[in-house]
């Protein structure tokens, strides 16, 4: 599948999402660039800022089987995995799978579960396999979860520890919509005449697979790379910053850019794309000195101007990527050497 194929197949996606899900275009992309990547996303807002539902819909669009949990105090790790039960009639045990076998699980509310059950996602989110009683089982591709988390309201809640919020990919928030586009999906309930809206299939697991491996083919220049490893390592260095995003946060930033440049419709990774999910990819893989949260500073500002501060490698003469023979870039990725719009130079 060509990268061009994917890019159009993809905003087809958001095009049906927007159908339902009305102005909040940048963070759909997000979502679907953190499943484009192979990943998992924490939508963490408010209630009633339709979490739920942009994962219905991409379900729906993406043409994937879905499976929806509610996490709650009293569910149990084997209410996620499966486990073995008692057949009386074949006198002998079988397994049972659990809802995390699908494709798209939304995990709901899930900081209102123990860390017991938090942590039985762990295998499955990192691993794509399940362990119960000494067998493992494969969760067939694409597997994905969509986590929701709403941050008031903690009375009675467990929040995810460090480990765990690393295996997200991105953090994203949707945030009130303006006036106008919240009449907009008045208007459109009028419309419909009816609570549930039905979307059509754009792709289906096998595309998605494809659209997925096709990510493989996006050219990243080692200048860019360089510049995503320095503002990872800025996070460490920031005065601000208790403990800095690791190298999986590096890779996180890495295959998030990809896929957002394929959204935008390039074969190629520029310093903007990396600024634009640096954001959803950083915040939750960093922790605060004590003092900053009493001065309620947001992780996500701190993040933002580090962006800012990180030189951006310089546009002067051709690119080298690494992973092309001879140092030219891809065919697949659609650059032309000849364009100064593609000429990242190495930094200094």
């Amino acid at each position: 599948m060509s990268l061009n194929d994917v890019s159009a197949a993809a905003q087809r996606v958001l095009d049906q999402v927007g159908t339902v899900i009305v102005g909040k275009r940048d963070s759909l992309e997000l979502v679907l660039a953190g499943i484009l990547a192979g990943g998992h996303v924490l939508l963490e807002d408010f209630p009633g800022l339709a979490k739920t539902l942009t994962a219905r819909c991409f379900a729906q669009t993406l043409g994937i089987d879905f499976r929806r949990v509610q996490f709650t105090p009293d569910l149990l790790p084997a209410d996620l995995t499966g486990s073995f039960l008692y057949d009386q009639k074949n006198g002998e045990f079988s397994f049972r799978a659990g809802p995390v076998f699908t494709n798209l699980m939304l995990a709901d509310e899930i900081n209102r579960t123990p860390p017991k059950t938090q942590a039985a996602l762990l295998e499955a989110m990192q691993e794509k396999q399940v362990s119960v009683e000494g067998t493992t089982y494969t969760l067939d591709a694409p597997f994905h979860v969509l986590a929701t988390a709403n941050p008031i309201e903690y009375e009675g809640t467990y929040p995810l520890p460090e480990a765990q919020l690393d295996r997200f990919l991105l953090r994203v928030s949707f945030g009130y919509p303006t006036p106008d586009e919240e009449w907009t999906v008045l208007q459109r309930r009028l419309a419909r005449r009816r609570e549930e809206a039905t979307l059509e299939q754009v792709v289906d697991a096998r595309t998605l697979v494809a659209m997925q491996a096709a990510l493989e083919d996006v050219a990243v220049e080692d200048s860019i790379g360089r510049y995503i490893v320095n503002i990872v390592a800025a996070t460490r260095a920031h005065s601000m910053v208790q403990v800095g995003a690791s190298p999986r946060g590096s890779l996180a930033l890495l295959l998030a850019a990809r896929a957002r440049a394929v959204l935008s419709g390039r074969g190629y990774v520029i310093p903007e794309d990396v600024k634009g999910v640096a954001v959803a990819a950083l915040t939750h893989r960093i922790s605060l000195k004590p003092e900053m949260w009493l001065r309620r500073v947001d992780p996500a500002q701190i993040v933002a101007e580090i962006c800012e501060s990180t030189p951006v490698p310089a546009s002067e003469r051709l690119p080298t990527y690494t992973g092309a023979p001879g140092g030219a870039a891809p065919a697949q990725a659609g650059i032309d050497p000849n364009s100064p719009v593609y000429k990242y130079q190495n930094p200094r």
